[in-house]
């Protein structure tokens, strides 16, 4: 009845009191334990089209009701907030997180980050996309299958737990381009080609925008001898490793791959939650100066998550996660409309998440799907057409998995950012509208917008390992 493991043994051990409660009271006793039994399967089993059965939401709202009631939605930072020290850190499950900075083997200075909350460390690799324009169909083929052989060589890296690609679009300040104009000009060059380009800095930069990405490997400080590593170790031993996931980065499209410095980290995270001091940091280094910003100083001073929206500094964002992930044949362009940037959305950030399993778990894993799906097709005499779809889906992936492939799963999270709050309602819409154009089902986080917003973000942060309710048990209810 689309029970898991778990809905499934809670349905026969309630199947076994009501025969107990026949057997040592009346039958009216055992018809009253009978009605709560199917109520309770009722709201299991009652779904919403994103998959939710009625528990998840009602203890989605429940959990809400707890942290509005506490007041533990509103944060307050600074010398007269809440937080300790008097700082600025960072709010929720990002708190907890410490930076610091190491050189790999080519001498290059790299932030990591350190999570005490799962003992994981977390390293940040920024690209340049080449994009899609004016490339050969060949080329995208290419760049396709050495991103698909590069994830599938996370699962045999040693202690990597979790990626994440984040692709973030924003309005460009203009700050770049009038810096390398200015130093590119000819004092003797002509009048008119000085005028020329002095109409184009000021003209070019309305309504443009920039795109950034970055790449999030996230590992684990356990030992196989046992105990956990230390930054100091974890430094040493990711020195050795980051020059070659960089390089192979570039084979994928991504372009210059370099890790972030921890002084640059502070400045993606700080623009994140107030994007007013974009343009104070591009000036910032457009004078040649280095902004001073340490990790304690990057967080929000106010911050109030609500329901279904989350106001931070100067804006105000909603974050969406995939629940249903596009059917049929994936093209390499499925996203491009929803990573391109929106008139309506100031800032958006499109966030894939990635978790490689290991190959002793993904056989059984790809087999235990194909048995499903094959169950599922042999259960009716006229079985759907999504079924016999699902069964040569599964059959693909097992003979793809046996002949070496990886397994990987994945998600994906979405942030929209306004800093008028008058626009939100555009915003959503136009998520609503793109999020229909390359075949997903997205839903809001709700109740959970700040965690949203924070795991969106290339902090490294590993959902499933801060919920209270283990995922495995949510799955096989």
């Amino acid at each position: 009845m689309g029970l898991g493991s778990v809905g499934t043994g809670l349905l026969l051990a309630g199947l076994v009191l009501v025969v107990i409660t026949v057997m040592v009271s009346d039958i009216l006793r055992a018809s009253v334990v009978a009605v709560l039994l199917g109520v309770a399967l009722l709201a299991v089993l009652t779904r919403d089209a994103h998959g939710r059965n009625l528990v998840s939401r009602v203890g989605a709202r429940t959990s809400w009701w707890s942290v509005r009631s506490r007041g533990l939605s509103i944060y307050r930072s600074g010398p007269l907030g809440r937080a300790l020290w008097g700082t600025y850190q960072l709010p929720g499950i990002a708190a907890p997180t410490r930076l610091s900075e190491h050189t790999d083997s080519y001498g290059r200075r790299f932030g990591l980050l350190y999570t005490p909350a799962t003992g994981s460390f977390s390293v940040v690799i920024g690209t340049e996309p080449d994009g899609a324009a004016l490339v050969d169909q060949e080329q995208i083929d290419v760049w396709v299958a050495d991103w698909g052989h590069w994830l599938a060589n996370l699962s045999d890296e040693p202690s990597v737990e979790a990626a994440s690609v984040t692709i973030e679009t924003a309005p460009d300040t203009g700050t770049r381009l009038r810096r390398e104009v200015s130093m590119s000009t000819d004092p003797q060059a002509p009048a008119f080609a000085r005028a020329v380009l002095e109409e184009v800095v000021d003209r070019y930069p309305a309504g443009s925008s920039t795109v950034r990405a970055f790449v999030t490997v996230t590992f684990t400080a356990s030992q196989r001898s046992g105990g956990r590593r230390k930054p100091e170790e974890m430094g040493r031993d990711l020195a050795a490793r980051l020059p070659g996931l960089t390089a192979g980065l570039a084979a994928t499209g991504a372009g210059a791959a370099h890790p972030l410095t921890a002084q640059e980290l502070c400045e993606v995270v700080r623009v994140a939650y107030d994007p007013a001091a974009a343009l104070l940091i591009d000036e910032a280094h457009a004078a040649g100066q280095v902004p001073d910003l340490s990790w304690t100083d990057v967080g929000p001073a106010a911050a109030q998550a609500s329901w279904d929206g989350y106001r931070h500094d100067s804006a105000f964002s909603c974050t969406w996660s995939m629940t249903q992930a596009p059917r049929g044949n994936v093209q390499s362009g499925v996203l491009a409309r929803l990573l391109a940037p929106h008139r309506d959305i100031d800032r958006k950030r499109v966030t894939l998440v990635y978790r490689p399993i290991d190959s002793a778990r993904a056989a059984a894993i790809v087999e235990a799907d194909l048995r499903a799906a094959e169950f599922r097709m042999t259960s009716t005499s006229k079985p759907a057409a999504r079924d016999s779809l699902a069964v040569r889906a599964a059959a693909a992936t097992a003979s793809e998995e046996a002949s070496g492939a990886g397994l990987t799963q994945f998600g994906m999270l979405v942030t929209a950012t306004v800093t008028d709050l008058d626009r939100q309602a555009d915003a959503r819409a136009a998520i609503d509208n793109l999020s229909a154009t390359v075949r997903l089902r997205l839903r809001p986080v709700y109740g959970s917008q700040d965690s949203a917003f924070a795991a969106a973000l290339p902090l490294g942060l590993v959902l499933p390992k801060h919920v209270r309710v283990p995922a495995e048990l949510r799955n096989n209810l």
